[in-house]
């Protein structure tokens, strides 16, 4: 190839592009633009919500929430505590003497609650770098592909645990000798030695996911090194210790010996949180019935840590507070509104507003409900003592159900009803005349002395029937020799007396002789339990029943289950089918099933809704091009025509509703229906 040649074939397939060079930008310094949370908060009321109301809800979500953050993580340090007293105490006091040359090891069952131990593991690295005596090496079985690598990544994160990523890097090319590879244990043997190590606890949080011939090269490694390397082994078992065992050699487990923890279930968790937050004093916000039951739904249908049940919480504190105007009145103390006219006009709107105006003309308060509805300084001061109201009633319903419960637990045998289901039933109104209460009042009839104390002292200050406690101690202590007393309703209270009557046997039933002492016991029990029945009649009332229970009361499920649960097949499905609910378009042209001013998209998607399980391609292009022939005439272009119905098609196949088949070489498969 010759020069000339070889030149011009450089040059082929080059395109220069002329335009005008753009202006030179002139260097600007960045301006500081504070930012205001007030941004994160949009204004309500059409637009008309004043920017301090649109503040205010923003601070005080943030303020309730804080304090409900710092109380769910008191809760979890808590739940946390017993079980990281124990390990800590394992691990301080075992060593590789106690047991017999084997490694100690710590297996710990978390069961659902996988986050627990993430938070154990951390707790007891403080403690054990704080006090000087070691630390805590977590590996994942990510981190573990093969042994070398293994290695290498617990050596470096036992030195980077202490001294950091720098102190890493410095104890490698400072120390003294022939360079070692990253994965020569004889670095972390160099490690232990220059800070007295006494303990270094090797976690493998996700035990039963590792390699099980890669753990057992592992333990047999860390085996030889243990009498210069102090290990100590956390094992992290969802399942069982049994099946954890039974994937592992004998040889194996020979070297290990140790002891067994347990965390308690990520269930109990949740509902003490739940519990907290619907309890605590400075609670001023509520979920209700619908939105309680979607929380412990989600819950119950799979694995879930604490932590996301906080998360979904938080979501609907943020929810309510982020779309509902009327949150602004939670605010303590109660907030002074520079232009209250749209928020009164928005309190004037409520159901609950409705229904208070019209018990107050039934009674005869006309007068009332007319400065109501003209004066906004009266209407927002008469909000805030019914919010406040509200609020106690609030309280006493939960703290009705807490009694309940306790009773349920001294009274039930064989069903257990949780706290969780009874406060859903309570946050209903279903619970207040339900058979669940006449069941427990109809044990705790029949129980005696010894049952009865038991329930008495799990009440202790609780206890809704003031004076019982004091009056069943003295009738106890004054017949403490004559055993448990019974009450008239007991069974082993009543005879069977038999009688003879023309040579015919008859059985009556009839009441014993009762000794004062069990007549004076069964008028304890019949005061206790009207005083129970009373009680909870009282205080087990529907909040939504409570005027503007729509402030301090949320009940909206949608936003939780649709951010938690999303349906996004669902979304699809009626965007293609439906695209005019979410594009603007003239109302004839909404009406029309298939258009060609829909999207090319779903007019084809609704034709493949017409279609059998295998769609001829050229049947489908033509009834395609005849939707935009019937509209657009001789306007109608094949080929533009054509690059929509090929861009439509192959966004079906990227959603997997249609796919290439064998079967014939023209037609498609259809792989999805609608509505599955």
């Amino acid at each position: 190839m010759d020069a000339e040649t070889r030149d011009k074939s450089q040059n082929q397939g080059v395109y220069i592009y002329q335009g005008e060079r753009p202006s030179k930008r002139r260097k600007v310094a960045p301006t500081d633009h504070p930012h205001s949370d007030s941004h994160c908060f949009v204004p309500l009321l059409n637009g008309e919500e004043p920017p301090d109301c649109v503040q205010l809800r923003y601070d005080t979500y943030k303020k309730l929430w804080s304090e409900q953050e710092r109380s769910i993580q008191e809760i979890l340090d808590e739940v946390d505590a017993g079980v990281l007293t124990d390990v800590l105490s394992f691990v301080q006091t075992t060593s590789p003497e106690t047991y017999n040359g084997c490694i100690p090891t710590a297996l710990v069952t978390v069961g659902s609650n996988v986050s627990s131990l993430t938070r154990l593991l951390s707790r007891l690295n403080e403690q054990l770098t704080s006090s000087g005596n070691g630390g805590v090496v977590v590996l994942e079985s990510g981190d573990a592909p093969n042994l070398k690598t293994t290695l290498k990544n617990i050596i470096r994160a036992a030195v980077t645990n202490t001294e950091g990523n720098d102190g890493y890097q410095k104890f490698l090319t400072d120390r003294d000798g022939p360079r070692l590879l990253g994965y020569d244990l004889d670095l972390l043997y160099d490690h232990v030695q220059r800070n007295g190590t006494k303990k270094l606890v090797l976690a493998l949080r996700d035990s039963e996911a590792f390699d099980p011939s890669l753990l057992t090269d592992l333990l047999s490694l860390f085996s030889s090194w243990l009498d210069r390397i102090p290990f100590t082994l956390v094992f992290g078992i969802s399942t069982s210790v049994e099946i954890f065992q039974s994937r592992l050699p004998r040889s194996c487990v020979a070297l290990l010996q140790g002891k067994h923890f347990e965390v308690q279930e990520a269930g109990n968790c949740a509902d003490k949180i739940y519990e907290m937050l619907q309890l605590r004093e400075g609670s001023r916000l509520r979920l209700g019935r619908n939105i309680s039951a979607t929380l412990f739904e989600k819950s119950s249908d799979y694995f879930q840590s604490p932590e996301a049940f906080s998360h979904m919480l938080k979501y609907a504190y943020m929810s309510h507070f982020f779309a509902n105007p009327l949150s602004v009145l939670l605010a303590a103390p109660a907030p002074t509104i520079s232009s209250p006219g749209p928020l009164c006009q928005a309190i004037r709107n409520l159901p609950s507003f409705r229904v208070l105006c019209e018990d107050l003309a039934e009674n005869g308060s006309a007068q009332q409900v007319r400065r109501l509805l003209e004066d906004d300084d009266h209407l927002l001061q008469q909000a805030t003592q019914h919010i406040n109201h509200g609020q106690e009633t609030m309280k006493g319903i939960f703290q009705a159900v807490s009694i309940l419960h306790t009773c349920l637990q001294c009274t039930q045998t064989m069903k257990k009803n949780s706290r969780s289901d009874l406060s859903i039933r309570a946050l209903s109104g279903e619970l207040s005349e339900s058979q669940t209460i006449e069941d427990m009042l109809a044990t705790l009839k029949i129980s005696d002395s010894e049952k009865l104390r038991t329930l008495i002292e799990r009440l202790a200050d609780d206890n809704p029937v003031p004076g019982i406690s004091e009056d069943f101690q003295n009738l106890v202590q004054s017949n403490a020799e004559a055993g448990p007393l019974q009450s008239a309703y007991n069974v082993n209270s009543s005879v069977v007396k038999t009688t003879v009557e023309q040579q015919r046997v008859h059985l009556s039933k009839g009441q014993a002789q009762l000794s004062a002492q069990d007549l004076e016991y069964t008028q304890l029990i019949n005061e206790l339990i009207d005083g129970l029945r009373g009680y909870f009649t009282a205080n087990l009332n529907n909040p939504q029943d409570l005027p503007l229970h729509e402030v301090f009361l949320f009940d909206l499920r949608n936003p939780l289950k649709e951010t938690f649960a999303p349906r996004p097949r669902f979304a699809i499905e009626r965007a293609l089918t439906s695209p005019f609910d979410y594009l603007i378009s003239s109302s004839d042209v909404s009406e029309t099933r298939i258009s060609a001013k829909q999207p090319a998209t779903a007019i084809l998607y609704q034709l493949y809704l017409e279609s059998g399980a295998l769609i001829n391609v050229h049947d489908l292009w033509q009834a395609f091009r005849a939707v935009f022939e019937s509209e657009q005439g001789d306007r109608c272009d094949d080929r533009v025509v054509m690059a929509l119905f090929y861009s439509a098609m192959s966004e079906l196949k990227t959603f997997g509703m249609v796919k290439n088949t064998r079967k014939k070489a023209d037609h498609l498969a259809k792989s999805a229906w609608m509505g599955l």
